[in-house]
């Protein structure tokens, strides 16, 4: 990797001149960020990210950082001794399982990003959907296939939710104000019980609510790929579905997709899923002519 300071001080100059016209079409805009994978582990790409997402402020752009955590929750309940019961590859969350969910989610992996964003020069402000009733949720079930019976059975996720509401009021009081909301996706139900709502699926809910002009999906992979595991940088919802329905799109990248298309259908401009361990991976896709991940649009 060519380092910044073997760059000659025109070339700096040419790459911010050319950086002009993506900054003055996000100028005010509201960009959310989903942050998570192995990207947010690592602790020189944990810093560049909150450069970057400072740098965006700084351009007049609004940025609402919204982060997973799976590693870490892991991490802790093997710490803590507590079993986790997986059903059809998700995660069952038991009463015990979130309470340690909430005290990484809202608390540790948080505040750790919040502090790295205010190191690089930001006001940062550590939130979850349970704040100010941010994010109201409904609890979320999923059904397999019995292998003996082969009968559908529902499955039992315990305190797993679905974003069911977005209440703006308190996500209002402070973009555009020069801080930064960083959102650990968990949120309330009704009747005061804490769910944990998968990441993406909390950005894409967030993003929707606020209309964003884009919603960046960091993640482990280049983007969507197709059969020949080359990198497709456009596609629409139509064509999303395709791939979905052809099997070209399968695994974990199906409801990421799925995701981009609910933020999409509630007013997101357009949804990118890009690689989040490379470095400055969200100034490549905003400031650059030709982005790094897959642009998916109406």
């Amino acid at each position: 990797m060519t380092d910044a300071n073997d760059i000659a001080p025109i070339d700096k100059a040419r790459i911010l001149s050319e950086a002009l016209p993506h900054m003055q079409e996000y100028d005010e805009q509201t960009i959310v960020i989903k942050y998570g994978g192995h990207a947010m582990g690592e602790e020189e790409l944990a810093k560049q990210f909150a450069r970057d997402i400072v740098l965006l402020e700084q351009t007049a752009i609004n940025p609402v950082v919204v982060h997973g955590g799976g590693p870490q929750i892991a991490a802790m309940l093997k710490r803590l001794g507590i079993q986790s019961e997986f059903a059809a590859g998700l995660r069952i969350t038991d009463a015990a399982t979130i309470e340690i969910v909430e005290m990484v989610l809202a608390g540790s992996i948080n505040k750790q990003i919040v502090s790295h964003i205010n190191e690089a020069g930001g006001k940062a402000v550590g939130l979850c959907g349970k704040d100010g009733n941010m994010v109201m949720a409904t609890k979320a079930t999923r059904t397999m296939v019995d292998p003996d019976s082969h009968i559908e059975k529902v499955i039992d996720l315990g305190f797993v939710g679905e974003p069911d509401k977005v209440d703006l009021t308190l996500l209002n009081q402070l973009i555009g104000y020069e801080l930064i909301p960083v959102l650990a996706p968990l949120a309330s139900s009704k009747s005061g019980q804490t769910f944990n709502v998968n990441a993406d699926t909390f950005a894409g809910a967030i993003a929707g609510a606020l209309k964003a002009k884009r919603l960046l999906l960091l993640t482990d992979v280049p983007g969507v790929l197709d059969k020949s595991k080359q990198l497709i940088p456009d596609l629409s919802i139509k064509d999303a579905r395709k791939l979905i329905a052809d099997g070209t799109i399968s695994g974990g990248m199906i409801p990421k997709v799925e995701t981009c298309i609910y933020a999409l259908e509630k007013g997101v401009e357009g949804v990118v899923i890009i690689d989040g361990k490379t470095p400055h991976a969200v100034l490549l896709e905003l400031f650059t002519n030709h982005g790094i991940g897959t642009l998916i649009h109406k």
